[in-house]
């Protein structure tokens, strides 16, 4: 509940829209007899027209002004209604422009006097706020059948200086560029009112909503006082959580007591409790605190859910074939918000015709371990090993086997939010070994290699490797993404422990921009490229496009494999009709999409050679994707490539599965 305080101005009198300036006009036939004007429409003489004497106080007509303009005899009655206005007058004015005052009349010179127009004319010029409701309106005849209009008016007292207390979040210089305009001037109470409301957008476009201006009051010398209530927070409290520590939510949560409530950050810090996965629901309540006045009290409530599971699955991959998985994980181990997981995959392998991959049984299995506060708020650890078997798409007709193990430390820039850089130390033991002699020689004898070449491809190895990276996300959500972008720029250096001649580094980058269309859909731009920097990098670690993640609409590898890259993709993608209004989160995220891919690989490989591999590699086509928590997006799609498939493609179109999201 978001509790907003009024705010208060100084009492200044303020006509209402139905204020009578009858009063204000003064009678043709009412006599003076205080030596002021007097004007009788039925005497058979007019009177002098007095001159004005203007004074900053008070508005005075003396009769003995040298400006005096001589009586006009007359003897016939006159109805005021019936005259023409010769001319309008403004008098009393000594910082307002007086143009400003005819602005808002409505009378004019060369029209009929009406004395309720008159006095609809004051309630306008009275509302304009610089002036007092001490006017005058004088209808006053003249010889030639005409009336002269004067209006005398008296400003309010001009503001001479502001003074601001009470600000700490919003600069002294920010308010004051609002509110010196009006120094010098009448003080308007309009105007007045006009920058209280813009000093409090100025805090509530911050994400400051609880802030307010609480008084405004003026001294005798014209100064404008302003005192401002910014709503510190007194106290945090946390509600609904049993398993989770209290720290473990406290340190999630950036905004402190006795800091100024700011609705922007405390949203980040419930986006941050709801990303932890340990809640279903979290929210915030906000009540004045009953121990320190104009401060409040912040309570964050969670809803845990069951963050221990057991899954069993199973599907069709274009790799694994049809598969079941099963997987054991804690995304709040120990209440403490670590994540511990065991995932097992066992596959029949590639069921769909590839000449290129070796059938065989494919088997995964990864225990991996997140600390999400690591030595900070700022860093993370994340920690896995691993065992993969399976007929390699890397390396055609060959079985490859990976254990190893890989430590990310990740670290979020304090100079900006937006960018976390990561250090990933790793080791795994590469092995590649044959799967179908008779096949390859085939093959290479088809094409005259010396088959000597094999052993080549099937060089693997032990792996020390080092990565740093940087990453920029700006992304509006990682579930849903809409607008935002994502770029990832990442260094490998692979050092050979069992030679060091097979030590190489390579450097790849991505860039992807989502730009918002309607009010769900998006589309999307993605640059991705890569490359060698130094040393020989074994084919089975070569770069590859084809296949899920890199050119759709193409086999696994089916562009090429080399040393290097460059692709591009566009893709836009937009929810089902109907299915997104349901209140199955499954349905709501899942979106259907168009894209076009296009690539190229440099420096290609043998395997290049031997399945006439085209190298480059451009295809459209269309998909579903689906998010899957703890998983990442889960795809489908059919592309149909537009250029040349090579011998072990298809130019009919070719079905691609993905899971998760590869950046590079």
């Amino acid at each position: 509940m978001m509790v907003l305080v009024p705010c208060k101005v100084m009492a200044i009198p303020l006509w209402s829209n139905d204020t009578n300036f009858d009063n204000a006009i003064e009678s043709p036939s009412a006599t003076q007899s205080d030596g002021a004007d007097s004007y009788d429409y039925n005497n058979t003489s007019t009177p002098a027209t007095p001159a004005t004497t203007i004074n900053t106080s008070r508005t005075d007509v003396n009769s003995s002004d040298d400006n005096t303009v001589p009586a006009v005899s007359t003897t016939s009655t006159v109805n005021p209604e019936s005259r023409k206005i010769k001319d309008i007058q403004i008098l009393g004015t000594t910082t307002i422009d007086p143009s400003i005052v005819m602005q808002k009349i409505n009378l004019q010179i060369g029209g009929a006097y009406s004395r309720d127009m008159l006095q609809s004319d004051l309630k306008a010029i009275y509302q304009l706020g610089f002036f007092t409701d001490k006017m005058k309106a004088m209808p006053i005849p003249n010889d030639d059948g005409t009336v002269t209009i004067k209006i005398m008016l008296q400003e309010n007292a001009p503001i001479s200086d502001f003074t601001v207390e009470g600000n700490t979040v919003v600069s002294t210089g920010d308010i004051m560029n609002v509110l010196m305009p009006m120094k010098g001037k009448p003080q308007n109470i309009g105007e007045l009112n006009d920058a209280i409301a813009k000093i409090q957008d100025m805090y509530t476009s911050r994400g400051y909503v609880l802030s307010r201006v609480d008084s405004v009051n003026d001294d005798p010398d014209g100064t404008v006082n302003i005192t401002i209530k910014e709503g510190k927070i007194d106290k945090i409290m946390i509600q609904g959580n049993e398993k989770t520590k209290d720290y473990v939510i406290e340190r999630n949560i950036l905004t402190e007591p006795g800091t100024v409530y700011n609705e922007n950050v405390l949203k980040e810090d419930l986006v941050r409790l709801y990303a932890t996965q340990a809640f279903k629901d979290v929210t915030r309540d906000i009540e004045p605190s009953a121990d320190v006045p104009d401060a409040y009290d912040v309570t964050i409530k969670v809803q845990e859910q069951r963050t221990a599971s057991i899954s069993v699955g199973g599907g069709l991959d274009t790799v694994t074939g049809v598969f079941g998985s099963l997987g054991i994980a804690d995304n709040n181990f120990r209440g403490v918000n670590q994540r511990l997981s065991l995932n097992g995959l066992a596959g029949t392998g590639v069921i769909l015709n590839d000449a290129s991959i070796q059938r065989r049984m494919n088997l995964q299995a990864e225990l991996s371990f997140y600390q999400p506060y690591f030595l900070n708020r700022d860093s993370s650890l994340m920690s896995k090993i691993f065992f993969r078997d399976f007929g390699s798409w890397q390396i055609p007709l060959a079985i490859e086997r990976r254990i190893g193990g890989e430590v990310t430390l990740a670290h979020r820039m304090k100079h900006n939010k937006n960018v976390t850089s990561t250090m990933s130390l790793g080791v795994e033991d590469i092995h590649v070994s044959e799967g179908n002699f008779g096949a390859i020689s085939s093959l290479y004898s088809q094409y005259n290699i010396p088959i000597t070449e094999r052993a080549k491809q099937l060089q693997g190895g032990m792996f020390l490797s080092l990565s740093p990276s940087l990453i920029y996300d700006t992304r509006d959500s990682a579930t849903v993404t809409r607008k935002g972008t994502m770029a990832n720029f990442r260094f490998d250096e692979e050092f050979g422990l069992d030679g060091f001649d097979k030590t190489h580094g390579k450097l790849t980058g991505m860039v992807k921009h989502y730009f918002p269309i309607a009010k769900k859909s998006s589309f999307s731009l993605t640059a991705k490229a890569g490359g060698k920097i130094h040393g020989d990098m074994p084919e089975v670690m070569a770069y590859r496009l084809g296949g899920p993640y890199t050119v759709r609409g193409f086999k696994m590898s089916g562009v090429g494999t080399g040393d290097g890259f460059v692709m591009g993709s566009a893709e836009f993608a937009t929810p089902i009709p109907f299915l997104d209004r349901t209140r199955i989160n499954f349905l709501q995220n899942l979106r259907f999409t168009l894209w076009a891919d296009a690539g190229k690989v440099f420096n290609g490989t043998v395997s290049d050679t031997i399945y006439d591999r085209p190298m480059y590699g451009v295809a459209i086509g269309a998909g579903f994707k689906l998010y899957i928590p703890g998983m990442g997006p889960l795809s489908i799609d059919y592309g149909i490539p537009l250029t040349n498939s090579g011998r072990n493609g298809t130019k009919n179109g070719y079905f691609t599965f993905g899971v998760g999201d590869i950046m590079y």
